[in-house]
C-alpha cells in the first residue's frame, strides 16, 4: 500500500533545515599539569601553555620538537616550532612523587602523538 502524500507547507512557512549531529573528534589521551601559576596540557589539538592566565596554544603541525625535564620538583616542558622559535613553560610539582607521576603520564601521551 503506498504511503499517504505529505501535505504541502502552508505559504509563509519554511520548514526547519535539518540538522545532523555533528562529528565529534576520536578522543585521544590528555596531559595536564597545574600549578598555582602555570600550566601544560598536552592533547588531540596540540600543547598549551598557560602562564600567570596567559595562554599560548600551538597545534601538533607547528610543532617539531617536544622536550621535557626536571629541575627540582619543577616540570619543564619545552617545544620547538617547524620555524625554530622555542617555547617553555615550568609547573612546580611541590613534591617528588607528582613529579613522578606527571612524568609516568607525559610520556605516553606524547608518544600517542609524536611517535618516533
Amino acid at each position: 500500500m503506498p504511503a499517504p502524500p505529505v501535505p504541502a507547507p502552508a505559504p509563509g512557512y519554511a520548514p526547519a533545515p535539518q540538522q545532523f549531529p555533528q562529528p565529534q573528534q576520536p578522543a585521544g589521551p590528555e596531559f595536564l599539569a597545574v600549578d598555582k601559576h602555570s600550566a601544560v596540557v598536552v592533547d588531540i589539538e596540540g600543547v598549551s601553555f598557560d602562564r600567570q592566565g596567559q595562554t599560548a596554544d600551538f597545534p601538533w603541525p607547528q610543532i617539531a620538537q617536544v622536550h621535557y625535564t626536571a629541575q627540582g620538583t619543577w616540570l619543564l616542558v619545552g617545544i620547538t616550532l617547524t620555524n625554530g622559535y622555542f617555547f617553555e613553560c615550568r609547573v612546580n610539582a611541590k613534591r617528588q612523587d607528582q613529579l613522578h607521576q606527571w612524568f609516568a603520564q607525559l610520556a605516553p601521551v606524547l608518544g600517542h602523538y609524536r611517535p618516533q
